[in-house]
């Protein structure tokens, strides 16, 4: 047998807030900030706020986006989060200061062991840079680091950490180039 789910096991405290509490803000999440018109960038970092997360001044996050746990992120001053972004924040979130987290993306802080026959789950925290562009629909593995000003081409799949200041591309991810900052 390779893996059996009759023995998996969520370890103690996984969600790190009661379970009434996580339905409640999966609740929320599904209406008032879902349902909140697009410019409404205050009233959901409003939300985040009030659900434990840290939350930057000047950040914007559409409405379609998914935050798992938001006590788990903390997003610095004027990122961006982009339409259907999903933060599976088992783990931590580390978001830097002017990032932008391009439509489609998954930042993925949790896995499975699958070494091992009860299949248990694990978190490990990511930590995204300032000045970090990840483009459309890009994948960022568990325990992974994105190095400050370093872009990853859309499609991509992050599963290693990336050095700051490259343009990143593929599946897995690999820098190409340096990234060249053009100045008036």
């Amino acid at each position: 047998m390779f893996q059996d789910l009759s023995k998996f096991k969520l370890p103690p405290n996984f969600r790190g807030k009661p379970s009434w509490f996580v339905q409640l803000w999966w609740i929320v999440q599904d209406t008032l900030f879902r349902w909140s018109p697009q410019f409404m960038y205050g009233w959901r970092r409003f939300l985040l706020r009030l659900f434990g997360a840290k939350v930057g001044k000047g950040v914007l996050i559409r409405p379609t986006a998914k935050i798992t746990f938001p006590w788990k992120v903390k997003i610095g001053d004027y990122s961006w989060i982009g339409d259907e972004v999903v933060l599976y924040s088992l783990g931590e979130i580390e978001i830097g200061k002017n990032v932008v987290i391009s439509q489609r993306s998954y930042i993925c802080t949790g896995s499975h062991d699958y070494t091992k026959v009860d299949f248990p789950i694990f978190v490990k925290k990511i930590v995204i840079e300032d000045e970090v562009w990840l483009a459309s629909d890009v994948f960022v593995a568990p325990g992974v680091r994105v190095g400050r000003g370093t872009v990853v081409g859309a499609r991509s799949s992050v599963f290693s950490d990336l050095p700051p200041g490259k343009v990143c591309i593929g599946s897995p991810a690999k820098p190409v180039k340096d990234r060249i900052i053009e100045h008036e």
